[in-house]
């Protein structure tokens, strides 16, 4: 799909990743729906970043792990652009989840936006896309998809699930609507990090360096103009899955 003219949701767009990726899309051409739960200021800003590369940008508050929140926030988008070609899934929470634990709520917090999240906006936006013939949705995982995190027990398990629903809406929605997912390895390091750690966990990865959020952003895009590519993964590691394979020299 070109983008060029077409409207694009994305869920936590307004900073870090996802902003990269909202960013992408209105350099190509793209009006954007900048989905945003608390994060109002940064998600006003990337809006006007986003007007000021030519197109139309609305940004819009939800919590997407409330189901009448995503259907509110699709409705909003359709009264402003009509219809939705491209979803992007990039919302995640991303906090500590240690097992076993006497509190589920953090598990609860996490999984119902990495995948009730990312279904009921599928759900609320696949049906737009069928009635215009096409369409296109890309998710953002990383690596705890296949590796569990010590500590992150909900992320692991609500980014494996979300590579499950990947796959699975890429057979539902076939022909018409192609479903793929980005798996992100080490791009911007949380600014708690030390140097020393930044450095270090850089040494993990094949190429011996951070990625950055663009790097994520031009694997989306490619997913998105792919017309033969659907229930696929595309990881933007640097490497990293294979780095301890690299002898220590």
């Amino acid at each position: 799909m070109n983008p060029k003219g077409k409207n694009a949701l994305v869920t936590g767009g307004a900073h870090r990743v996802g902003k990269a990726i909202t960013l992408a899309l209105a350099k190509a051409g793209a009006n954007v729906v900048i989905n945003y739960h608390t994060s109002a200021d940064a998600a006003e800003a990337t809006a006007a970043e986003a007007r000021y590369l030519g197109v139309e940008a609305l940004a819009v508050q939800a919590d997407v792990s409330d189901h009448q929140q995503v259907e509110a926030m699709v409705a909003a988008a359709q009264e402003r652009f009509g219809l939705i070609d491209i979803l992007i899934n990039s919302a995640s929470r991303f906090e500590k989840t240690p097992f076993p634990t006497p509190n589920v709520m953090a598990w609860h917090r996490v999984t119902n936006v990495l995948i009730h999240g990312s279904f009921y906006c599928a759900n609320a936006i696949a049906p737009l896309m069928l009635e215009r013939g096409e369409g296109t949705i890309v998710n953002i995982l990383d690596l705890s998809a296949w590796e569990p995190w010590p500590d992150f027990s909900a992320h692991s398990v609500g980014k494996a699930g979300l590579l499950a629903l990947t796959r699975q809406l890429a057979l539902e929605l076939a022909p018409t609507v192609r479903v793929n997912a980005v798996a992100a390895g080490l791009v911007l390091p949380p600014a708690s990090y030390s140097k020393a750690r930044t450095a270090a966990l850089a040494q993990r990865t094949l190429l011996k360096r951070w990625g950055a959020a663009e790097d994520v952003a031009q694997a989306v895009m490619y997913l998105i103009q792919a017309e033969y590519v659907t229930g696929e993964v595309l990881v933007v590691d640097g490497g990293e899955r294979f780095g301890h394979r690299k002898p220590k020299t």
